[in-house]
């Protein structure tokens, strides 16, 4: 370990790593540049937006056998969203990157690739690509910017740094290829991991992430819409990209001061079985409804999709449909999949076949997101089905993600929210004149029946025929009388 002192404040910087050519200064955000014997200040560095991230500078685990402690971090935010980039030493001095995005891990590690490696502007998220000696499928591709930084990294990097980075996956294989320094990338290679699996120590407890979540906006679980006025409950910390319910204008909250993204237009409010703030405890976990979109098909079939957080548990969905609800959590592994559009994946030694093929566009959204979203994002749904289990993929420009959702009873929404029942499934609409068509089918029916009697004995059997159709069809154009005077 190499101590040195802050050239701007004095205070102390370690440097626990050799691969570490800057740090933070803790106490005044100075970019400190280790060099040679002496230290240089490159000027401040923006302080991180504190979010809902467990991790914190100094955390521990192991990873493989080798212990490791968590000595840096950058924060990077693109269009769609944020995530931190956490630097780690294993005490055997090698490093590695552990990215943290809305609840889900990757562990990489820079690694040798020989050439010919892809141009960053000829990929595109659903592709499949060879990187050396593998095949791997695209998953997304983006340009961030450095927004905020902590502790030791391995590069010079400040505010206005750029991170031009494409992630690729098969299974649980994670590689990224990092286009920042140039055309040609430098490779990282891991694996997608969990906390618990890597046994991690000196985690932040809920009370110190809800504080220091506080720290810039204040403690508050909502805000007035900086366009309309309107009150917007979120998340201090865990959730920067809001929709306004009232005015329906994109507001980023990733700062002291909230700022209007895009005035949005005043739309007819939806009404939904579950409301914003909702409460549920969920696996003894608790959850919150804090966003909510409605999406539409390709036919013009529509659904509600809620996404709902917890401060220790992540994020996961509530899906309703017309056939009823289902659960869905993001895959930390993927299915493999031959080529985008295949008709089965293989998931764990199971097969599943497509069910469908559609496109999806958000047609109404409200609350706080982990992402950016608006209404009119379309993406490309692939759905397939192994028993009670479903798999989809949704693909769009700049990313590809898969998700799993298996089905939840009604009754077991109503024991989680204390939604009554009758509100959770949604009858299909009477169709009109349903009485009369029945009646007609069976009529079709008769009087196929009777063809032969009728033939022989025609007067007789037409007479009795015709009354007969007549006593059915006029009862059923009374009922279907009643219902239209039910819906007027």
């Amino acid at each position: 370990m190499q101590i040195v002192s802050c050239p701007s404040c004095g205070a102390e910087v370690q440097f626990r790593s050799h691969a570490s050519v800057m740090a933070v200064c803790e106490y005044c955000n100075t970019r400190v540049l280790k060099d040679a014997d002496a230290v240089k200040d490159l000027g401040k560095m923006s302080s991180v937006l504190e979010d809902y991230s467990p991790l914190q500078i100094g955390t521990s685990g192991v990873l493989g056998g080798r212990a490791f402690n968590v000595i840096g971090r950058i924060q990077l935010r693109y269009a769609a969203g944020m995530w931190n980039e956490w630097y780690l030493m294993f005490d055997d001095g090698a490093t590695s990157w552990l990215g943290d995005s809305s609840g889900l891990y990757t562990v990489t590690a820079a690694r040798e690739t020989p050439a010919p490696l892809p141009a960053f502007d000829e990929l595109q998220a659903g592709e499949m690509v060879r990187v050396g000696a593998e095949r791997l499928m695209v998953s997304e591709v983006r340009t961030a910017d450095c927004i905020g930084g902590q502790g030791e990294l391995p590069f010079k990097v400040g505010d206005g740094w750029q991170a031009k980075v494409a992630d690729f996956r098969r299974g649980g294989t994670f590689l990224t290829l990092d286009y920042s320094d140039g055309p040609e990338p430098v490779v990282y290679t891991g694996v997608s991991v969990t906390l618990e699996a890597m046994q991690c120590q000196l985690l932040r407890d809920d009370e110190q992430i809800q504080r220091s979540a506080g720290r810039y906006r204040g403690k508050l679980t909502a805000l007035d819409c900086p366009s309309c006025g309107g009150a917007i409950n979120y998340l201090p910390g865990q959730t920067a990209n809001l929709l306004c319910p009232s005015c329906h204008a994109q507001i980023d909250a990733a700062s002291p001061k909230a700022q209007v993204l895009a005035a949005g237009e005043r739309v007819e409010k939806v009404g939904t079985t579950l409301s914003l703030g909702a409460e549920a405890t969920i696996n003894k976990q608790r959850y919150r409804v804090i966003g909510f979109m409605v999406r539409e098909d390709d036919e013009g079939s529509r659904w509600t999709e809620y996404l709902l957080s917890g401060a220790r548990s992540g994020f996961t969905w509530l899906v309703e449909t017309d056939d009823g609800w289902w659960r869905a959590n993001v895959m930390p592994e993927w299915p493999a999949w031959e080529r985008v559009g295949a008709d089965t994946v293989m998931l764990d030694k199971i097969k599943y076949a497509k069910l469908y093929d559609y496109d999806a566009r958000v047609v109404y959204a409200a609350g706080a997101f982990n992402w950016r979203v608006q209404v009119g994002d379309r993406v490309h749904v692939y759905e397939f089905e192994a028993g009670q289990t479903r798999l989809a993929a949704e693909l769009s420009a700049e990313e590809l993600t898969w998700s799993r959702s298996t089905r939840v009873p009604a009754d077991q929404v109503h024991l989680w929210f204390g939604v009554p029942v009758k509100n959770l499934m949604r009858a299909a609409p009477p169709q009109k004149g349903r009485y009369a068509s029945a009646a007609k089918k069976f009529i079709m029916v008769m009087l196929a029946v009777n063809a032969i009697p009728m033939l022989v004995n025609f007067g007789g059997s037409f007479t009795f025929n015709l009354l007969g159709a007549l006593a059915i069809y006029l009862p059923a154009l009374f009922l279907d009388s009643i219902d239209k005077g039910d819906k007027s």
